[in-house]
C-alpha cells in the first residue's frame, strides 16, 4: 500500500508535469501556427511562380533558390499591404465585417485568432488590466478586471468580484470615462479582494487616470 505522502507527492509531481506541458504548448503553438502558414503561403506562391525558372539561364538550383527568395518577398508585401489597410478605419471595419461573416463561422478560428492575439500582445489576457471603476456614477469606486475592451459602443466590459470570495462578483458593461486604469498586477489587486479591503493603498498607488486601454 502506498504511504499518503507519497500519493500527494505523485499528485503534485503530476499537476506540475501537466502544467508545464500546457504551459509549453501556450508558447509553442502560436509560433507553430504563424512559421505553417508562412510557409504554406511562401510555397503556394513559389508553385504559381515555378514557371519562370525557364526565364533564368543559369543552373536550375540558383533560379530555385531566386525563387523562393522573390515569393518569400511577395508574401512581406502581400503582409504589409493587409497592414496598411487595417491601420485605416474603412479597410478596419471591410476586414471585421469579413472575419464576421465568414472566418468567424471557421472552426477553432476564434480560438487561433485571440491565441495569436494574446502572443503578439494585439489582445490583452482578461483579468490582465487592473480598473477601479464606477457603475452607478455615485462617486464610489470598486476594484474590477477587465474581460473585454473590444465591445464597441464606447463600453468596456468589466468582472467586479466580491470579497473574500472572488469567484463570484458582477459584470458591468461600462462607458470608458468611468473606467480608472490602475498599474497595479492582478494578484495584488486580488489579494485585497480577499481581505476584503486590506492592503488597498496598492491600488491607488499605481492609479493612471481615466480612459481604456
Amino acid at each position: 500500500m502506498v504511504p499518503e505522502r507519497w500519493k500527494a507527492f505523485l499528485n503534485r509531481l503530476r499537476r506540475i508535469f501537466l502544467t508545464s506541458v500546457i504551459g509549453g504548448m501556450v508558447v509553442v503553438l502560436p509560433i507553430t501556427i504563424f512559421v505553417a502558414l508562412v510557409r504554406f503561403v511562401v510555397n503556394f506562391t513559389a508553385g504559381i511562380l515555378s514557371p519562370l525558372v525557364l526565364l533564368f539561364p543559369f543552373s536550375e538550383n540558383v533560379a530555385l533558390w531566386l525563387i523562393d527568395l522573390l515569393s518569400f518577398a511577395i508574401v512581406v508585401a502581400l503582409f504589409f499591404t493587409i497592414g496598411l489597410v487595417v491601420r485605416t478605419q474603412y479597410g478596419n471595419k471591410a476586414i471585421n465585417r469579413f472575419e464576421q461573416r465568414w472566418l468567424m463561422q471557421l472552426p477553432f478560428y476564434p480560438v487561433l485568432r485571440d491565441t495569436v492575439r494574446q502572443f503578439f500582445g494585439g489582445k490583452k489576457t482578461p483579468f490582465s488590466q487592473v480598473v477601479l471603476c464606477d457603475p452607478y456614477n455615485s462617486g464610489a469606486l470598486m476594484t474590477g478586471f477587465i474581460t473585454d475592451d473590444e465591445v464597441g459602443h464606447g463600453l468596456i466590459t468589466i468582472f467586479v468580484p466580491t470579497g473574500p470570495n472572488p469567484t463570484n462578483g458582477f459584470i458591468f458593461h461600462i462607458p470608458e470615462d468611468k473606467v480608472y486604469l490602475v498599474d497595479t498586477r492582478p494578484e495584488d489587486a486580488m489579494r485585497t479582494i480577499i481581505g476584503v479591503g486590506t492592503g488597498s493603498k496598492v491600488l491607488f498607488e499605481g492609479w493612471k487616470g481615466v480612459g481604456a486601454p
